[in-house]
C-alpha cells in the first residue's frame, strides 16, 4: 500500500493546481478513495472541497481529519521524474503529501469495525489564500457534519524526520495581508511641486511599521510586519510618479493584537496621506486566524506519538506562519501538530522543496492512532480549553 500511496503523492505533485482551481486534484482524490467504499461523499463543498464519511455502529464521536488540496504559484526547479508539469505552479508546502496521508486512511477505515462513531476525511481547497476553511464551514451542507474533534498535521522541514511537534495552546500565528494604494498626481520630474508623488508617504509608512516590529516569538506582543511588494513609477526619468502601492503581511499571536495593529496602521495612513495630499485605498487579503489547540486534543496527539514510538518535541512558542485550520479550531475541539520532515529538507515555499515520502507512513499511523483513541474514549478532558 505504501508504494501505491507514494505513486499517488508523486502524481499529485506532477499536476498541481493553485488555490480555487483544484478540480483535477479533487477528481484524482475521489478516484483513489471511491474503491474503499465511504458511506457518504460530499463534493464541491466551499469550492472544490471533498468530504468522505465512514460510519461505524451506534452513535458516537465524529472525528474529522483535514488536509489541503492547493499548490503554490512557484516554478519547480527540481529535475526528478515526478517534477511539476504545470509551468509556474508546484507543491512547495507539502499539500501533496498531506493529501496522500489522509487519502491513505481510506483503505484502513474500510477494514475497521469500530463499535461507534464517524470518521470524516476532509480535503480542503484554497488554504494558501486563507479562504478555503471558512468557505467550507460556510457551505450549508457542512452544517450537518458537526464534528466532535478536528485534527490536522503539517510537515516541518529542519526538524528530525518523523518527530512530532506539539505546541501548547496555540499552533500558529494570526496573519493578515494588506494592499495599500496611494493616489497622487503625475508631473514632470523637473517640477515635482506641480504633482503629488507618493514616494515620501510610502517611505514614511515603511519606516514607521519597521519600528513597530517586536520580533521575539516569546513576547506575547510579538509583531512582525513584512513588506512583500512595492510598485511606484516607471523607468522614465522625466516623470514624477503619481501612484504607488505597498503590500505588507502582518503577524501577531492574538486576534486582538492584530485588530489593534490594524487600527494603528489605519490611523497613521490617514494622517500621512493627509499630509501629502494623497487619496488612499486599502484592501485586506489572505486572513488566517490563529490556530488554537485544545489541551485534550494535544494530549491525544502526545499519546498517539508515544504509542507509535515517535519522538515528541514541545515547541515553546507558536509557528509564525498562517494556517486557516484556525477556522476549524475556533469552532470545534481539536489540534494541529507538526511532523518533522528532516534536517536537510529545503524550507517550505522554497522552489527546491519536495515532500519526503517517508512521512506518509508515520503521518498515517499518527492519524490511525488518534482516531482509535477517540472512538475508544467517551470524552476528551478539555478543562484547559
Amino acid at each position: 500500500m505504501i508504494a501505491t500511496l507514494k505513486d499517488l503523492r508523486r502524481s499529485l505533485h506532477q499536476y498541481p493546481e493553485v488555490s480555487g482551481s483544484e478540480a483535477l486534484t479533487a477528481r484524482r482524490i475521489r478516484t483513489f478513495i471511491d474503491p474503499y467504499a465511504p458511506d457518504e461523499v460530499m463534493e464541491g463543498v466551499g469550492g472544490h472541497g471533498l468530504l468522505f464519511i465512514y460510519k461505524f455502529g451506534a452513535a458516537g464521536p465524529t472525528i474529522l481529519v483535514r488536509c489541503e488540496l492547493d499548490a503554490l504559484p512557484i516554478e519547480e526547479v527540481n529535475n526528478f521524474e515526478h517534477r511539476s508539469r504545470v509551468d509556474g505552479v508546484s507543491h512547495k508546502c507539502g499539500h501533496d503529501g498531506h493529501m496522500t496521508i489522509v487519502a491513505g486512511l481510506a483503505p484502513w477505515l474500510h477494514q475497521q469495525s469500530f463499535d461507534r462513531g464517524k470518521v470524516i476525511l476532509l480535503f480542503q481547497p484554497s488554504e494558501e489564500t486563507g479562504e478555503g476553511a471558512k468557505a467550507m464551514l460556510d457551505d450549508p451542507r457542512f452544517a450537518a457534519i458537526r464534528p466532535d474533534y478536528v485534527f490536522a498535521l503539517h510537515n516541518i522541514p529542519g526538524v528530525p524526520l518523523h518527530q512530532v511537534i506539539l505546541v501548547p495552546r496555540q499552533f500558529s500565528a494570526t496573519v493578515q495581508s494588506i494592499a495599500i494604494r496611494f493616489y497622487g498626481q503625475t508631473s514632470h520630474a523637473a517640477e515635482p511641486e506641480h504633482g503629488k508623488n507618493p514616494a515620501w508617504a510610502m517611505a514614511e509608512i515603511t519606516r514607521l511599521t519597521a519600528t513597530w516590529t517586536i520580533p521575539d516569538p516569546a513576547d506575547p506582543n510579538f509583531t512582525l510586519i513584512t513588506p512583500v511588494y512595492t510598485l511606484m513609477g516607471q523607468k522614465d526619468y522625466g516623470i514624477s510618479a503619481g501612484y504607488g502601492e505597498l503590500h505588507f503581511t502582518m503577524r501577531t499571536w492574538s486576534v486582538e493584537n492584530m485588530e489593534h495593529l490594524i487600527k494603528r496602521l489605519e490611523h497613521h495612513l490617514d494622517t500621512i496621506c493627509r499630509q501629502y495630499h494623497l487619496r488612499l485605498d486599502t484592501e485586506y487579503l489572505d486572513y488566517f486566524p490563529a490556530t488554537v489547540n485544545s489541551d485534550g486534543a494535544n494530549e491525544l496527539i502526545r499519546t498517539a506519538a508515544r504509542d507509535a514510538g515517535l519522538a515528541v518535541f514541545q515547541k515553546p512558542v507558536p509557528f509564525k506562519f498562517g494556517e486557516d485550520f484556525g477556522w476549524f479550531a475556533q469552532r470545534y475541539t481539536g489540534a494541529m501538530f507538526g511532523l518533522g520532515a528532516g534536517m536537510d529538507t529545503p524550507v517550505l515555499h522554497n522552489e527546491a522543496y519536495d515532500f519526503p515520502d517517508a512521512l506518509i507512513d508515520s503521518g498515517m499511523e499518527m492519524f490511525q492512532r488518534i482516531i482509535s483513541l477517540c472512538l475508544a474514549t467517551d470524552t476528551i478532558d478539555d478543562s484547559g480549553w
